[in-house]
């Protein structure tokens, strides 16, 4: 069956979302964390990319323990999280980590992020990573009971294969696909699923577009020859080598969402400055000749 689009789905997120994958590692009072919202909105930041293992299972908690004292800011945002991995830690002692998306544990998991989130319903769930023992029935079952309890909003996947993704959007509507994508990492731009996204017109979701840090400090081949080139280009746009890794990936037809990780507030404002930046096909293509090492075939 081929997958079909859903002319329902309403979610809009913004262009840039702000992930809190490290929010464990801000050191940030509750009120700290309430500005932190509070200036990420004002920038035009309304999305916020959460997981249920983030920080040790305790990323969302913090998160949600702003939104406690500060319960307004709730209707101005989007919440996005994820679930499906369970993940060893001190006080769950699996004896490995492996994917669960069965229903009880993605109903298990959708609940304690309500509690978490002090939130009456997440926006966007989206599964991890594929479960190589996903019933893609059974789970499409889970989709729709927690959609009608009112508990869920949208759901989405992270890191499916495009056959992954169709196989569960054939049997319920997915909103988007989480991808990873940077100038040092561009697997997506060849393995099909921004091309799947393009046909069935759901933005994809980028993670790490900085390459997990390693575009500033990587000292290997591509990351010198990337970090050379991509400076060239952002001293002609007069922008940051940041705010240029944005622009570049924003760049995609796709329409794609980009996460940034960062708690500073500058950060926001580079990844925010990239929506201004008009990139030539130029541009685009010198960063992935320095990426790949060699022109174009």
């Amino acid at each position: 069956m081929t997958p079909q689009t859903n002319t329902t789905q309403t979610l809009e997120l913004s262009p840039i979302v702000a992930g809190l994958w490290r929010i464990t590692d801000w050191n940030l009072s509750v009120q700290e964390r309430v500005r932190w919202i509070e200036q990420a909105l004002e920038l035009g930041i309304t999305s916020f990319d959460h997981a249920d293992i983030y920080g040790d299972y305790r990323a969302e908690a913090l998160f949600g323990e702003a939104l406690k004292a500060m319960p307004a800011l709730r209707e101005r945002m989007q919440l996005v999280t994820k679930c499906g991995i369970r993940l060893r830690s001190a006080q769950r002692n699996y004896q490995v980590n492996y994917y669960d998306t069965s229903a009880a544990y993605v109903r298990a998991q959708v609940e304690q992020s309500l509690r978490n989130l002090h939130t009456e319903r997440l926006d966007l769930v989206l599964i991890h990573r594929p479960d190589y023992l996903m019933d893609a029935a059974a789970l499409a079952d889970t989709f729709a009971t927690l959609i009608r309890e009112g508990k869920v909003q949208h759901w989405g996947v992270s890191n499916h294969s495009t056959s992954q993704f169709a196989l569960l959007h054939q049997r319920h509507p997915l909103l988007t696909n989480q991808v990873e994508l940077s100038p040092l990492r561009m697997d997506a731009l060849d393995d099909g699923t921004l091309d799947q996204a393009q046909q069935l017109g759901l933005r994809p979701m980028i993670w790490s577009p900085l390459g997990g840090g390693r575009l500033f400090t990587g000292q290997d081949e591509q990351a010198i020859r990337v970090r050379e080139q991509m400076t060239a280009i952002a001293a002609h746009h007069d922008i940051s080598l940041a705010t240029l890794a944005f622009a570049w990936v924003l760049r995609h037809p796709s329409r794609p969402h980009t996460i940034t990780g960062t708690g500073r507030i500058e950060g926001l404002r580079e990844a925010i400055a990239a929506l201004d930046v008009q990139l030539d096909a130029e541009d685009w293509y010198a960063i992935w000749t320095a990426s790949k090492g060699h022109p174009v075939p």
